[in-house]
């Protein structure tokens, strides 16, 4: 019986023993580090310490180029942000003030020199042109919501210098009206709004003053057009006349083509085409009807000021002309100034 115990015991003395052998092989396994192995987990640690300080960098300091970041504030200045008023000023030039020129060539169009229609008929070449600026916004907003900004500027721009050199060749009312209403009209209305809208995002507490700016380009454009065709029709011609408007069109719309970026990416979900909620509110629907109403009676004056003037003898045919530059020159300031107050009063106080 003794026996059996001690033999007992030693089999349970072997097997501790055994087992605190087996500990201690852990225990050293654990313990015991390669040298290799430390010096490429030092490796690591310093490689993603370098990461972290990179990707700090990335967070503080922005790239030098147009801002992309969609929840950081407007920057309300800055480099970028002056050149997209640089580039609204010269999309209104050549979109409303190519627009405003035309009394200037609804009285050429008059005279007969070109081709013989009755006055409501030219007068459909520049209604057509103001109709489609305006109203393409319709296809153009959600284009520009969706990222394709860069491609309307470009298409936009060739479309209004191609309308202007199809129309210095043009010896009938329909091609006239082909070149200057339906080309130089889709030209304008594919890069006006989505001008408009590139500057709210660069400004904030300056946009009144920002769109002032910008919106003087069609009054300054109102007064340049008109004494370029002026000063050129007796000297080289009607088709010489508009190529060299052409060709100015051409040199101030590398600005946008160039420079005109959108600041923040293109949302994820963009707005419908037509979104019928806009129609809800009240507000909105009074004011798009003022607005409507306002440009109905708007460029009618300024389409037959011209025209009337020389009809009626009131003035020379000299001044006739010049009446228009002098209307848009006198507008710069009204839409520069008011804008600029409307930063500190608000835009409807």
């Amino acid at each position: 019986m003794v026996a059996s115990n001690d033999a007992e015991f030693g089999l349970d003395h072997d097997a501790r023993s055994a087992n605190a052998d087996v500990t201690l092989d852990r225990d050293s396994a654990a313990t015991s580090v390669d040298p290799w192995m430390k010096v490429e987990d030092d490796t690591n640690a310093v490689g993603q310490g370098v990461a972290d300080h990179l990707d700090t960098e990335d967070t503080v300091k922005p790239p030098a180029g147009p801002p992309s970041s969609q929840a950081s504030p407007p920057p309300d200045g800055g480099l970028w942000a002056w050149l997209q008023v640089a580039s609204g000023f010269f999309v209104t030039f050549n979109t409303w003030g190519v627009l405003n020129t035309f009394g200037i060539f609804q009285t050429y169009y008059e005279t007969g020199a070109l081709f013989t229609e009755t006055s409501s008929n030219i007068s459909w070449i520049g209604a057509i042109q103001a109709y489609l600026i305006v109203c393409l916004g319709l296809l153009s907003g959600p284009l520009y919501d969706r990222g394709y900004l860069r491609a309307l500027v470009a298409v936009g721009s060739v479309l209004l210098v191609f309308g202007f050199m199809m129309l210095s060749i043009s010896t009938t009312y329909w091609q006239a009206l082909l070149a200057q209403g339906f080309c130089v009209g889709i030209g304008g209305g594919l890069i006006f709004m989505p001008t408009m809208a590139v500057l709210p995002s660069y400004f904030r507490t300056r946009l009144g003053l920002a769109v002032g700016l910008a919106a003087s380009g069609s009054s300054l454009g109102g007064v340049i057009y008109p004494i370029i065709f002026y000063r050129l029709i007796d000297v080289v011609g009607f088709g010489w006349s508009v190529r060299a408007i052409g060709f100015l069109l051409l040199a101030t719309q590398l600005v946008p083509v160039l420079f005109l970026r959108m600041r923040a990416p293109p949302s994820n979900k963009p707005r419908e085409i037509l979104d019928w909620s806009a129609f809800s509110d009240g507000p909105y629907v009074a004011f798009t009807l003022s607005g409507l109403v306002g440009f109905i009676g708007l460029y009618v004056f300024l389409f037959y000021i011209s025209f009337f003037a020389t009809a009626t003898g009131i003035a020379s045919d000299e001044m006739s002309f010049y009446i228009v530059p002098i209307l848009n020159a006198a507008s710069v300031l009204g839409r520069i100034i008011p804008n600029a107050i409307s930063d500190i009063t608000g835009p409807f106080n």
